[in-house]
């Protein structure tokens, strides 16, 4: 594993660094499960969204890893094409704010969930701060649900500005922001 960038985790043993996240993916969603509440039939829906996804040449994949190999952590991203889903989702709410722009020579954070038990220990800000570290682009985006969560106060905390609220995508529950921020991100 790597060495942590962005401060590393302040919790004991977790390393974070590269995985093979096709390998790993249902430890993966077991994480975003429990992060999410989601249950066995959204899972194996977005089971199918994250293998696709990985079949892009530059997509990127990290894992936290406790010292007996359990994954409690991952972040994975790609550079942002304006023809994949979510840009055709997501860019009509940014033309209207001004910020369609955001959608060119941009690292899209994808994912990025930290077990329930593991949280508020760092994990999530090294997880973020390595990925991007380590991309070309010279910005980063994401969707977030818009509400004021911890989730939402880490990425302004690394230097991410909404771009677009109340977005909302076919069959999500509840409306999400767009949110982006230059790189390299905000170290505190």
């Amino acid at each position: 594993m790597a060495a942590v960038s962005g401060g590393g985790p302040r919790t004991t043993g977790v390393r974070v660094g590269p995985i093979d996240l096709a390998a790993r993916v249902d430890e993966a969603l077991a994480v975003q499960a429990v992060a999410f509440g989601l249950g066995a039939e959204e899972v194996e829906v977005r089971r199918h969204i994250v293998l696709r996804h990985l079949d892009h040449p530059h997509a990127r994949a990290l894992g936290a890893l406790t010292p007996r190999d359990r994954l409690v952590g991952f972040v994975y991203g790609m550079p942002n094409e304006r023809g994949h889903w979510w840009s055709t989702v997501v860019e009509p709410y940014l033309r209207a704010t001004g910020g369609a722009h955001w959608l060119d020579d941009s690292f899209v954070v994808t994912e990025l969930h930290v077990h329930p038990d593991f949280q508020n220990q760092g994990l999530g800000r090294a997880l973020i701060t390595t990925l991007t570290d380590a991309v070309p682009e010279p910005r980063s985006i994401l969707s977030a649900i818009d509400t004021d969560s911890p989730a939402r106060g880490l990425y302004h905390s690394l230097g991410y500005q909404d771009l677009a609220r109340q977005v909302v995508f076919p069959s999500a529950p509840k409306p999400y922001a767009v949110m982006g921020a230059p790189l390299p991100l905000l170290r505190t």
